[in-house]
């Protein structure tokens, strides 16, 4: 993995597309990049980079100066990687070629039986080049190759183990560009006189928003811009051309300096756009279209289970609390890949829950198979429209939130609860939420975008705080009840966004009980303190840690409080609901994460070794 571009159009455009839509998947995370493009001459030209998209520019630029570069036919292929197999080195960048420099391949996932079929190839001579899984491929399709550059993959395809998306050329037909699909995304843009084969929405958008979305076991033939999509055995499928509900403008940076807080920055705009059509006052109740055809297996539901993981898994994990507050039936946050090696109470009266920013998250993705083996009614809350768990899913809900760009996520995290609030209030009305409650729920969330609105006015203020403690190595966040799983994804936030090497989210109530030996004068602690039902164990809490002389900054809504006087530093929000507050909260921590990375010089939006989509085991 990671990203995947494929072009067949004209030859003026071809090279600015590959590398464009490189650019475009950046935000994926990936250690190295590269190109392959037809020439006229019956040749590959093959160029790759260490580090950024950027570095491959360069080498690209210089081969043009010293005249090396070919000209170039109508097909290309590009890849960003991130390693699974092999370091991150020019040799096991994408894509990689055949051992007679005929045939270039770009995967994402991973061949599991790559070593029996390395070992094979050995044998009949074959040398390596890479350390890679994807290598075999390249001179698989090679030796299948018989004037038909599709019965060669379909031929090695049989083969393979695993899960994949492939894009393929070949010197000997430079017109043709073949895409394969198995557990990994992979969609086509039909553009006019060129189409874009991608793993990634975000990188066809500026050619088109027409596009097709390749299920598990297709692939897309295209020749000479004309395309055909079958399954493994050749039979024809009927695809539906489906257009992308976002612009190329909301992929941009707006002017900020970074994805990230341009995307932190629009979650007031987020909040609206997830509850756009889906209140309804009158009925104290939440409207979601995407469920209609499954509302009355959602009435007999007796046992929930969220599925998620890194961020999505705590969103479910406040998830789990607003269901069981408002509806009364057992609920659990579960870790997809915990979830899909455990056994699991699940059965046709459980409600299972998929949560996933990029809809392709491979966790996640294989639980949903696991849970709909056993009967359950399986829902999903995905941004990615088209995306794999939208399909495959019963039934699902879109946070609706544009493109969520920077690798760590923000916006998609606050819609993400949100719409799980307002699961919790569409199932609590069927069972014991009266309509003043739901109602007063209802008018709570529609005042949430100006409070949140009103917290990212002190992002000043924030960053300055973050200024004085960015070179701290540890940190604590605590928050207690609605606020824990806050507290968890606020030191998940740091770690990604500033490697601060030990930053670890708890309960309030469990500092006593092992972590307090970690408080003294050097390790700062972020503590939850907005004034809720615990408010007075957020206070112990505080008190705990000053007098082992430790530093505390808090949250607060109340400026007059007195524990202000404990504080090192505080950050006062807008009092709130109990069940909206962490919403508020959050925010407060992504703006905190986000001053941290970008003032010890940090690569904001791309941090080291992290993947926007794992779309691998």
């Amino acid at each position: 993995m990671c990203g995947i571009v494929g072009f067949y159009g004209s030859p003026k455009n071809l090279l600015n597309t590959l590398i464009g839509g490189l650019k475009r998947l950046e935000y994926r995370g990936y250690d190295s990049s590269g190109i392959a493009i037809t020439s006229t001459t019956g040749q590959l030209f093959i160029q790759k980079a260490v580090g950024k998209v950027v570095e491959l520019d360069k080498k690209i630029e210089t081969s043009t100066q010293n005249k090396t570069i070919p000209s170039f036919g109508n097909t290309g292929i590009a890849h960003t990687r991130w390693a699974t197999h092999g370091e991150p080195t020019e040799n096991n960048a994408h894509p990689h070629f055949s051992f007679d420099h005929k045939v270039a391949v770009v995967h994402n996932g991973i061949i599991e039986n790559y070593k029996e079929l390395k070992a094979e190839l050995e044998v009949d001579g074959v040398i390596f080049a890479s350390k890679t899984d994807t290598e075999v491929v390249a001179h698989l399709i090679a030796k299948n190759y018989q004037n038909n550059l599709k019965q060669a993959v379909l031929l090695t395809l049989k083969r393979l183990k695993g899960a994949f998306a492939f894009a393929i050329i070949h010197t000997d037909e430079p017109n043709r560009l073949i895409g394969a699909k198995k557990g990994s995304p992979l969609l086509l843009g039909v553009g006019k006189d060129e189409v874009v084969l991608a793993s990634d929405v975000s990188a066809v958008i500026s050619c088109t928003r027409n596009v097709i979305y390749l299920e598990d076991n297709e692939m897309v033939d295209i020749q000479d811009g004309n395309y055909r999509v079958t399954d493994f055995e050749d039979i024809d499928i009927s695809k539906e051309i489906q257009t992308v509900d976002w612009s190329d403008d909301q992929a941009s940076k707006g002017g900020y300096e970074h994805y990230l807080i341009k995307e932190i920055m629009d979650q007031g705009c987020t909040l609206v756009d997830s509850t756009r059509g889906r209140l309804n006052m009158d009925t104290g109740n939440v409207v979601f279209g995407g469920l209609l055809d499954v509302k009355d297996r959602i009435a007999k539901i007796k046992r929930i289970i969220l599925l998620g993981i890194g961020t999505s898994y705590y969103a479910c994990k406040l998830g789990e609390m607003y269901f069981e507050e408002l509806t009364g039936i057992p609920t659990k946050a579960e870790m997809t890949p915990e979830f899909r090696f455990k056994t699991s109470v699940v059965d046709e009266h459980t409600w299972i829950i998929a949560v996933s920013q990029s809809g392709e998250t491979f966790d996640t993705i294989s639980a949903i198979n696991e849970a709909k083996q056993k009967g359950a009614l399986v829902t999903g809350i995905v941004n990615v429209v088209g995306s794999t768990i939208s399909r495959i899913t019963d039934a699902g809900v879109y946070n609706h939130i544009g493109p969520e760009i920077s690798v760590a996520s923000t916006k998609a995290f606050t819609s993400q609860v949100l719409l799980l609030l307002m699961h919790a209030v569409y199932l609590g009305r069927m069972h014991k939420l009266s309509l003043s409650q739901g109602q007063k729920i209802i008018q709570n969330i529609t005042q949430l975008n100006l409070d949140i609105k009103e917290i990212l006015l002190q992002n000043d203020n924030i960053s300055a705080i973050a200024s004085e403690f960015r070179t701290s190595k540890d940190f604590l966040y605590l928050g207690t009840k609605f606020n824990y799983p806050i507290a968890l994804e606020g030191a998940l936030k740091l770690k990604e966004l500033s490697y601060i090497t030990h930053a670890e989210g708890l309960s309030s109530g469990e500092l006593k009980h092992g972590f307090i030996a970690l408080i003294d004068e050097t390790r700062p602690s972020f503590v939850i303190a907005t004034n809720d039902s615990v408010f007075d164990k957020s206070c112990n809490a505080i008190e705990q840690i000053k007098a082992r002389k430790g530093k505390v900054i808090a949250i607060v809504s109340d400026p007059k409080a007195s524990i202000l006087e404990m504080l090192s530093r505080y950050i006062v929000v807008p009092q709130a609901d109990e069940l909206l507050q962490p919403i508020i909260n959050n925010v407060v921590f992504q703006l905190f994460a986000y001053h941290c990375s970008r003032l010890n010089g940090l690569d904001v939006d791309r941090p080291r070794n992290l993947a926007k989509s794992v779309t691998v085991e």
